[in-house]
């Protein structure tokens, strides 16, 4: 009988992984764009969603009153670089931001009332919040237990007063996927924020601002998460 290939493979058991979204997404929405990596990834993980405790500001208030939030999408952010219109945007540089804390309270409570989790996963904004768990986990903050992360068009983060979190080498296994054509993250921004960690996996492709599953890709995946896998 042939040896099953790594596709067939299966964690035993199945890891069980934290999932940030983006900026302007939500538990929700982030779901739905995340079906083909939790479909290709069934037999090694599975994923909890949570949505981040900002609301973005609707650009028009007035005509959207009484509106479902769900018809909206219901945008959500993980900080705001920009205090005063409560936005964000990575390429803001600025000396101080608003709702790092309250995310960070809102991840540790999603660990200790969904976990355990072997692993966290982030996109674009989320990814960079995960960069700023690991280095709390390197402080050995005991709110965030996990073995491994995955950054999806992560970043380092411009503010002023996050940069506390990058002054020292991050040890915490991380696997780092960006797009060459990323227009809304270009990858120099994720090869910046993977330098800031202790040999660091990482998995180009020549997309744009989303999560690719192709078949190069999977292989990439399956190498990363099966050493966790016991």
């Amino acid at each position: 009988m042939a040896a099953p290939t790594a596709e067939a493979k299966a964690c035993k058991p199945v890891l069980r992984i934290l999932a940030l979204h983006g900026y302007w997404q939500n538990e929700r929405t982030f779901w739905e764009r995340t079906g083909s990596l939790r479909k290709n990834l069934k037999n090694r993980a599975e994923f909890v969603m949570i949505s981040a405790p900002l609301r973005i500001p609707d650009p028009d208030d007035d005509s959207s009153a009484g509106v479902a939030d769900n018809q909206r999408e219901d945008p959500r952010g993980w900080w705001f670089s920009d205090t005063e219109k409560s936005s964000f945007n990575a390429m803001d540089e600025t000396k101080s931001c608003a709702g790092l804390e309250e995310s960070l309270q809102a991840v540790a409570k999603a660990f200790s009332e969904l976990g355990p989790f072997n692993g966290i996963l982030g996109f674009s904004q989320g990814a960079a919040l995960v960069a700023l768990i690991c280095a709390l986990k390197q402080r050995r903050d005991p709110r965030f237990q996990f073995d491994f992360a995955i950054l999806v068009a992560g970043f380092k983060s411009r503010a002023a007063e996050h940069a506390e979190f990058y002054q020292q080498p991050i040890t915490v296994p991380t696997l780092h996927v960006y797009g060459d054509t990323d227009r809304v993250i270009p990858g120099e921004m994720s090869q910046e924020l993977a330098s800031h960690f202790v040999n660091p996996v990482l998995l180009t492709h020549a997309g744009g601002h989303y999560i690719p599953v192709c078949s190069a890709q999977k292989k990439v995946y399956f190498s990363f998460m099966d050493s966790f896998c016991t």
